[in-house]
C-alpha cells in the first residue's frame, strides 16, 4: 500500500507549490547583470521582510531594510532573565507541519523543534476542561464525557457536509491544483459573506444537537482550543486553516522562533551572485536596519521615496512594505496615488484580532508529578472558560526550568487584559488556576519575572493577527495579487506588498512566507529578471492557478 502524501499549504486560494519552487536546483530566478547592486527598500524585518531581503541579496540586489521596532517582528522570543535557552514565544509559537515553506528555512539553519502542547496530543500527557464549573481530567479524547465526542463528530461532519472536506483534502495532498480550484472555487462564492458560527449553527450536525454543544465548541473547540473569538470571521478563514491542517501536527522551535529571522539576517546565503564571499543582511546594514519609516512617497523623478524617522530620505525603483496595513495610514504618510482607492479600502478595511499572552517560568516541569491519591498529573494543559481561557506547559527537560503560558486570550478575553500591569495579569491567572487546581501550589514554583504582551498596544502592529469578515474575500483578493502589477498605472508600480495579513492564512507563518516569495518573484520581474524555464514562479503560473475572482 502506497504511503498518504503529507497535506501541506497548498492552496487553496492559489495552489502553487511554494515548496517546490524555493529548494529547486534551478533557483528563484535571475536578475540581469546591469541592475545587480541596485537598491530595494523593506519597511519591516518581521519574517517577510527578512526573507524578502535575503532571496533579493542572493539574486543580487541590495535590500534595505527599515524596522521602527525590533528584528523578527511577530516571531518575538523573550528571555526569561538569567535563564539560558528559556523564552517566551509572545507571537507565534506553533508552526504545523503543512507549513513546508516555513520549514525549509527552519531546517536550512539547523534548527530544532518538538511537538507543541495542544489539548489531548501526546506533547500535552494530559488536558484538563474545565467549562460552567465542571472540571474534567483526560489523556485522550475517550476519557471526556460523550458530549465532548458529539461535538468532534458533529463538527468533522459539518465540514464533510458543507465543504467536501475528505475530496479538497485529498486533492491537496495530491497537488492536483485543477482539482483544488473545481471544489474550492464554488465554495468561496457560496461561503464568502457566511460566518463561522452560521456554518456551524446552520450545519445539520449540529441542528441535531443541543445549544450546550455549539456553546462547548465555541469554548473548547477542537485541536488548539476554544474557537468562539473566531465566530464573527468569515467562514473561508476557518476552512483554510482546517483543510491545510493548520491546527494540527505542530511544533515549536527550541530556543526560541526569533531565531530564524535573527540568523537569516546573519546568515550568508549559498549560491549568491554578485556580491562577495561573506555577504549578509546584517553585513549590508552595518549591524542594524534603518529606523523606522514617516514617510513614502513618490519623488519629482517619479521614483519611491521613503523618510524615516530622523528624516533621512532617499529614492528606490522599488519598496516592499511588510508592516500591517493599517500603518499606512496611522504611522507613515503614504502618498494616495500609490494605491487605488480600491486597493485603499482593502488595506483600511483589514480588521486585526486582539491577543494577549502572559508567561511564568517555574523551577522545573512539576506537572509532571502525580498525585497519590489519583494517580493524576497534578497539572495539565488547560482550557476553561475562566479569563485563562488557555494554559499551556513546556517541558524543556527534568534538568531545566519550565515555563507556563498561564493565560493565552483573543478578543473580548484579551481586552480583560489591556490596560492591567504584569503582576495583576499574573494574580488573576493564578486566582482562576486555584479554582480548577486547588490542591496545587503554582505560586511556590514561580522563579523570576513573569512575561506579557497585548498586541493591540503595540503601536507598531495594533493588534496580533488578520482575521478576515463575511465579505472581504475580495479586499483580500486585491491585496494577495498586488504582486502582479503588470495592468497597474505607472504610479502604483514598484511597490510591493507582503506578510501574514496581506495572505490567505493571516496569524500563520507560512501566509508570510507565501507572500513574501510571491514578492520576490513581482521585484525580479520589476527588474527586467526572469525564472529558470524549469522552475516557473507563482506569478509565471497566475493566470492559471490564481485565485477565483467574485464580482463586486
Amino acid at each position: 500500500m502506497n504511503e498518504q502524501k503529507p497535506v501541506t499549504m497548498f492552496g487553496p486560494d492559489f495552489p502553487f507549490g511554494f515548496d517546490e519552487w524555493i529548494s529547486h536546483p534551478a533557483g528563484l530566478g535571475s536578475i540581469p547583470a546591469e541592475r545587480h547592486g541596485t537598491k530595494v527598500a523593506i519597511i519591516g524585518a518581521g519574517i517577510s521582510g527578512i526573507l524578502c531581503g535575503y532571496e533579493l541579496m542572493r539574486m543580487g540586489l541590495h535590500p534595505v531594510l527599515y524596522e521602527s521596532g525590533q528584528v523578527g517582528g511577530r516571531l518575538r522570543s523573550q528571555p526569561f532573565e538569567g535563564a539560558d535557552g528559556v523564552i517566551a514565544e509572545l507571537g507565534g509559537m506553533r508552526f504545523p507541519v503543512s507549513s513546508t515553506g516555513f520549514y525549509h528555512y527552519v531546517d536550512k539553519l539547523g534548527l530544532e523543534s518538538r511537538p507543541f502542547p495542544n489539548p489531548l496530543t501526546p506533547a500535552a500527557g494530559s488536558t484538563v476542561i474545565d467549562l460552567a464549573g465542571e472540571t474534567h481530567y483526560a489523556e485522550t479524547l475517550q476519557d471526556l464525557p460523550p458530549l465532548f465526542r458529539e461535538v468532534a463528530t458533529a463538527y468533522d461532519r459539518a465540514l464533510e457536509d458543507g465543504a467536501k472536506f475528505s475530496d479538497l483534502k485529498q486533492a491537496i495532498r495530491d497537488r492536483d491544483a485543477g482539482r483544488v480550484k473545481e471544489i474550492w472555487n464554488p465554495i468561496v462564492r457560496a461561503w464568502d459573506e457566511r460566518t463561522f458560527y452560521d456554518f456551524v449553527a446552520s450545519s445539520s450536525a449540529f441542528q441535531e444537537l443541543s445549544f450546550r454543544h455549539r456553546e462547548v465548541f465555541g469554548q473548547v473547540g477542537f485541536g488548539t482550543g476554544g474557537w468562539d473569538s473566531d465566530f464573527p470571521n468569515s467562514m473561508l478563514e476557518i476552512l483554510r486553516v482546517n483543510v491545510t491542517e493548520q491546527d494540527e501536527n505542530q511544533r515549536f522551535i527550541l530556543g526560541g522562533v526569533e531565531q530564524v529571522p535573527q540568523m537569516l539576517w546573519r546568515r550568508e546565503p549559498e549560491n549568491m551572485v554578485y556580491w562577495p564571499k561573506g555577504t549578509t543582511l546584517i553585513g549590508l546594514h552595518a549591524g542594524a536596519p534603518r529606523p523606522g519609516v514617516r514617510r513614502l512617497s513618490r519623488d519629482d523623478a517619479g521614483r519611491l521615496s521613503i523618510t524615516d524617522q530622523w528624516g533621512r530620505s532617499e529614492s528606490f525603483d522599488a519598496v516592499i512594505v511588510t508592516c500591517q496595513s493599517w500603518l499606512l495610514s496611522t504611522a507613515i504618510d503614504t502618498e494616495e496615488r500609490l494605491f487605488s482607492q480600491e486597493m485603499w479600502m482593502a488595506l483600511d478595511r483589514t480588521r486585526y484580532m486582539q491577543s494577549s499572552k502572559t508567561f511564568v517560568m517555574v523551577d522545573r516541569p512539576f506537572w509532571r508529578d502525580r498525585d497519590p491519591e489519583t494517580g493524576r498529573r497534578v497539572m495539565s494543559m488547560t482550557l476553561t472558560d475562566r479569563l485563562t481561557r488557555g494554559t499551556y506547559l513546556f517541558d524543556l527537560g527534568e534538568d531545566k526550568p519550565g515555563v507556563i503560558c498561564l493565560t493565552y486570550s483573543w478578543m473580548s478575553d484579551a481586552l480583560k487584559m489591556l490596560p492591567l500591569p504584569v503582576e495583576r495579569r499574573v494574580e488573576l491567572a493564578l486566582g482562576a488556576l486555584e479554582k480548577i487546581y486547588p490542591r496545587l501550589d503554582i505560586r511556590s514554583h514561580i522563579v523570576g519575572d513573569p512575561i506579557t504582551v497585548s498586541w493591540e498596544s503595540d503601536p507598531n502592529f495594533l493588534g496580533a493577527f488578520k482575521g478576515a469578515l463575511p465579505g472581504h474575500y475580495r479586499y483580500n483578493h486585491r491585496m494577495y495579487g498586488h504582486f502582479m502589477q503588470g495592468d497597474l498605472p505607472p504610479e502604483q508600480r514598484g511597490l510591493f506588498l507582503c506578510g501574514d495579513d496581506v495572505s490567505w492564512t493571516p496569524a500563520w507563518v507560512e501566509g508570510a512566507v507565501h507572500t513574501a516569495l510571491n514578492v520576490v518573484w513581482g521585484v525580479m520581474t520589476h527588474f527586467g529578471g526572469r525564472t529558470h524555464a524549469d522552475n516557473p514562479g507563482p506569478g509565471d503560473q497566475w493566470d492559471e492557478l490564481g485565485p477565483v475572482a467574485i464580482p463586486d
